[in-house]
């Protein structure tokens, strides 16, 4: 099966393989049941059969098992939901251990774990619906086959896109559309099972949607704007594995979806500086940190990888940004050794 990929603040995604769950279903630990396209794993959904659908399933793991699904972003909107068992799962670096009943909702652009590091028994559900967007202030596309009236689609897309609470209690109807749609993927096939899982999933979202209603929340437009997305890519980009890329602005506005006139702009309102400027100030305080923390390497290493290709043009930026050489900044900043002296 062809893998979707697509790019997302400098990382590159795909549907993968899931290769540490197809390794346990292989030796027996795992029983899967899922329905699947673009590699997800699960058996193919054919073409023209419920578009946007990624996968949609179950697992169900006896013991505790060896393997865990790593920090990752999916194409679509995630909806899981925990029967039996609990489960670590992470989004945003904040730790949740789901119990039985508990539901999650998870956007492309919030990246997720399950298990901390391993998956704990348990039977999870899970679908996954691409509606076209990897950026938060993108406007979502929901298939032809999802049904609401227009009034009740667009209040149901800001209560997703205005809200990013990632767990929720799953109520009876919640619970058992996914229990009925387990039962229909593995069950015997007929030529009804899309339709009748068509209407499932049609009625899992208005389940969903009865939830979010009946809560009140308060909506966050703040959530879906275009300075939103450039906020976050700039927090990202000041992780070590992004400032070691090969940045230009027109990379860095391609990976927000914006222009490069609108990307410099927003830019300089969150952080007062150009794309440029923001990229060597991070870049510098990196280096910054290296030399406090590894003496031992050579300045011209540390200035390579923190993305620099002169150490001529990094030694005279950290001087301009530090206010000192590099090697001078070590010698001020570097622990000294605590030694001991005796006296006889």
């Amino acid at each position: 099966m062809p893998r979707t990929i697509f790019q997302l603040r400098n990382k590159t995604y795909t549907a993968d393989r899931c290769e540490p769950l197809a390794r346990a279903v292989q030796e027996g630990q795992v029983h899967l049941e899922s329905l699947s396209r673009a590699g997800y794993p699960g058996t193919p959904l054919q073409r023209g059969q419920l578009p946007g659908v990624l996968s949609v399933g179950f697992w169900d793991a006896a013991g505790r098992q060896d393997w865990g699904l790593a920090s990752h972003c999916n194409e679509g909107i995630e909806l899981t939901f925990l029967e039996t068992g609990r489960m670590p799962f992470t989004v945003h670096d904040k730790l949740y251990m789901l119990r039985p009943g508990k539901m999650t909702i998870t956007r492309p652009w919030q990246p997720h774990a399950l298990g901390n590091p391993h998956v704990e028994p348990g039977r999870l559900y899970w679908l996954i619906l691409d509606v076209g967007v990897r950026q938060p202030h993108q406007p979502w596309q929901w298939p032809k086959w999802f049904v609401p009236t227009s009034s009740d689609l667009q209040k149901f897309t800001r209560l997703l896109r205005e809200n990013e609470t990632p767990v929720w209690n799953a109520d009876a109807s919640i619970q058992s559309v996914f229990r009925q749609i387990g039962q229909l993927i593995q069950g015997p096939k007929s030529s009804l099972r899309i339709w009748r899982l068509t209407v499932l999933i049609n009625e899992l979202f208005l389940s969903l949607f009865e939830i979010l209603d009946r809560k009140k929340i308060i909506l966050e437009p703040d959530l879906t704007t275009t300075q939103r997305t450039v906020e976050m890519f700039l927090q990202e980009l000041a992780r070590p594995s992004m400032l070691q890329e090969e940045w230009t602005i027109e990379k860095m506005a391609r990976q927000c979806h914006v222009g490069v006139t609108q990307f410099t702009h927003l830019c300089r309102k969150l952080t007062n500086l150009t794309p440029g400027q923001y990229l060597n100030y991070q870049r510098i305080e990196m280096a910054a940190n290296l030399l406090r923390s590894q003496p031992r390497r050579s300045i011209t290493e540390i200035a390579f990888d923190c993305g620099f290709n002169s150490s001529q043009y990094f030694a005279t930026l950290f001087a301009r940004i530090k206010g000192d050489s590099p090697c001078r900044f070590r010698k001020t900043n570097t622990p000294k050794r605590n030694t001991l002296s005796w006296k006889k």
